[in-house]
């Protein structure tokens, strides 16, 4: 392991020392503009749920003030990659400032335990480091588009720039809803005391619907439930917690959680009462709480940072690619892993086709 400061060298620590350095991890996460769950908030509770225990902390250049810091597993011999757990949006990977990343990716590799082969820096946002062109030792791969919602000038104008459908859509169900005498109540937990009891009702909500099925559904008792519980209520305890809830007379039938810092809002996860799917109420409370945003003007931003799905373009046309960043020790370990990769893609074309 390195252990000099030097600004272009790259120290290995214990991912136990990520919760001894966390403000100085958010110091340059958010001097380089990187959103909300890359903040130590987020950060922490995915290490303490998620981890393995073997992550390690990679910090370039001085202690009190590096350039880059990353989380970094070991996937296999010699294969290096960013933390990135199924919650976290984002590989755990953060710099300072923008600029051509190769050098730093080929010091990174030099100073990770072992001989290296390759370190992959997954799910990158194109919005905050512009993909890289491939050389001779680096190479990037699409991931998954996603899309924001930009959240400027007047509702009124947002809203009649979305498409007649949705419009006619949320008019309908509304009028509907108020002739069947139904109450529709859109509201926000926003402090910690709070979180608890609102994880409950998104956990029976999810459980009452297809998740349950494949035992992804959030619980009090689970993982998932103690991960999004413990980080929503530090995010609340700062002013940045969301947890949107739409309310047909007093039933929840619809949640988003989301968290805040810096005028960036992001929607981590959604679900909906099932049996209410026709009357669709996360599509009624999103128009409540997103002309709420408008009205606000504290939010400039708001990111769905998962797989673009038919939903999100009914409110959104700002779509782009996030990517992975793979480099390599050398040319010929390059090209033999993506022939390896073709064919691994190769053979799973042909079990599905």
């Amino acid at each position: 392991m390195t252990t000099t400061g030097a600004s272009n060298r790259w120290r290995m620590l214990d991912a136990a020392e990520f919760f001894r350095r966390a403000a100085v991890w958010d110091a340059v996460a958010s001097a380089g503009g990187y959103p909300p769950f890359l903040q130590s908030d987020f950060m922490a509770a995915c290490l303490r749920e998620f981890g393995t225990g073997h992550e390690v902390l990679a910090i370039l250049g001085d202690d009190s003030s590096p350039e880059a810091m990353a989380l970094l597993a070991n996937k296999l011999p010699g294969v290096w990659q960013t933390f990135v757990p199924s919650q976290l949006p984002l590989g755990a990977f953060v710099r300072r400032r923008p600029g051509p990343i190769e050098g730093i990716l080929e010091n990174l590799l030099t100073a990770l335990p072992g001989t290296a082969a390759m370190v992959s820096v997954a799910q990158q946002d194109p919005a905050i480091i512009p993909r890289p062109a491939e050389t001779p030792l680096l190479v990037t791969l699409d991931y998954i588009d996603t899309a924001r919602v930009t959240i400027e000038g007047a509702f009124e104008e947002f809203w009649a720039a979305r498409g007649k459908n949705l419009r006619h859509n949320i008019k309908r169900q509304r009028a509907k809803l108020a002739d069947d005498g139904v109450v529709v109540r859109v509201d926000v937990v926003d402090e910690a005391e709070g979180v608890a009891a609102a994880m409950a009702e998104y956990g029976r909500l999810e459980s009452a619907g297809w998740k349950a099925t494949g035992g992804t559904a959030i619980a009090p008792n689970n993982a998932q439930g103690r991960f999004y519980t413990s980080m929503l209520e530090a995010f609340c305890t700062t002013g940045g917690g969301r947890i949107y809830r739409c309310l047909f007379d007093d039933k929840v039938v619809a949640m988003d959680l989301g968290i805040e810092r810096d005028g960036v809002l992001v929607v981590l996860k959604t679900t909906y009462d099932e049996a209410l799917k026709a009357i669709s109420p996360a599509s009624l409370m999103r128009h409540e709480y997103f002309q709420r945003l408008f009205e606000a003007q504290g939010v400039t931003r708001l990111e769905f940072y998962g797989k673009v799905m038919e939903w999100h373009l009914r409110w959104t046309g700002d779509v782009r690619m996030l990517y992975h960043i793979n480099y390599y020790r050398s040319p010929w370990i390059k090209t033999t892993h993506e022939l390896l990769r073709r064919k691994g893609e190769n053979k799973a074309a042909e079990s599905t086709s």
